[in-house]
């Protein structure tokens, strides 16, 4: 069970996030849902396809992305965010700015989903709120972060980060049943890295928490497929699928209604071994 706000979500099938970009520099759809009646319109779409949560993001953090001011990226997500505050899924919001944070709080979020994992950001608002909170790894900035990434062992070094943010999310007084890890696919890692990561996906539900992981419409699916990032929706539902088999229990997507079909036919078959073996991993 995720802890999210007022919602409780079953952990006992695979669940979506569904991507809602108000930016116009988005990788992969940078401009289309820009306003904010673009956005909350793309927003309702996405959850009747079958969201189970939407994550609404003011700032692009795609390789070479340049930084935004929190005035900006408060108003492009706030009004979104108000906007979808009643329907009946969760929202996160995309931000790593505390001040974004607070208000997106305020507006009616019941996710965090923070690039940074928390880092340098006071906890204390978190803790004393009722939201998830989702952990990322990177390694760099947007700006420069596929210069030059480096590691010694991927899997083990982004595992071991991870481990060190949980425990000082803990530490500051958000439960367990709060938290969210993604470890982060194509924030500082070339193709192999984000290969490697995947085929080992499954021991970062040994954490203890849930596993989030977004692949949708990444860089390394068009380094494999030849595709660009538009046309990458096939690949993007592969990538999840696999995902999902290793271990994740949250997908975050472009493609909702693609994702929603491919995991309908995933859950008729491995839906009950897979729940448990998620609570297993995560016991």
């Amino acid at each position: 069970m995720l802890f999210c706000g007022q919602f409780r979500l079953k952990l006992d099938r695979p669940l979506i996030m569904g991507i809602v970009n108000v930016t116009p520099d988005s990788f992969s759809d940078g401009g289309r849902y820009f306003s904010v009646d673009a956005a909350v319109e793309h927003g309702r779409r996405l959850i009747d396809e079958g969201a189970d949560i939407l994550d609404i993001g003011g700032e692009s953090s795609r390789p070479g992305a340049l930084p935004v001011s929190s005035d900006e990226e408060l108003a492009r997500v706030i009004p979104v965010i108000k906007a979808l505050a009643h329907e009946q899924v969760p929202l996160s919001v995309d931000t790593v700015k505390p001040e974004v944070m607070k208000e997106a709080i305020s507006a009616g979020v019941s996710m965090i989903n923070d690039i940074n994992a928390l880092q340098g950001v006071d906890h204390d608002f978190i803790a004393e709120s009722d939201v998830a909170l989702c952990l990322m790894h990177k390694q760099g900035e947007p700006v420069t972060m596929q210069l030059a990434p480096s590691y010694n062992s991927v899997v083990e070094e982004i595992r071991l980060f991870l481990i060190e943010r949980i425990e000082a999310a803990i530490a500051s007084g958000i439960a367990r049943e709060r938290l969210v890890i993604d470890p982060g696919f194509g924030f500082g890692k070339r193709l192999e890295q984000n290969i490697e990561l995947l085929r080992h996906l499954d021991g970062f539900s040994e954490t203890g928490v849930p596993v989030l992981a977004g692949l949708s419409r990444k860089s390394m699916l068009g380094q494999l497929t030849g595709r660009a990032a538009g046309e990458r929706s096939y690949a993007s539902v592969a990538a999840s699928l696999i995902a999902v088999m290793k271990g994740a229990a949250i997908v975050r997507v472009h493609d909702v209604g693609a994702m929603k079909d491919a995991l309908s036919i995933f859950n008729a078959i491995e839906g009950k071994e897979w729940a448990e073996s998620i609570s297993a991993r995560m016991a």
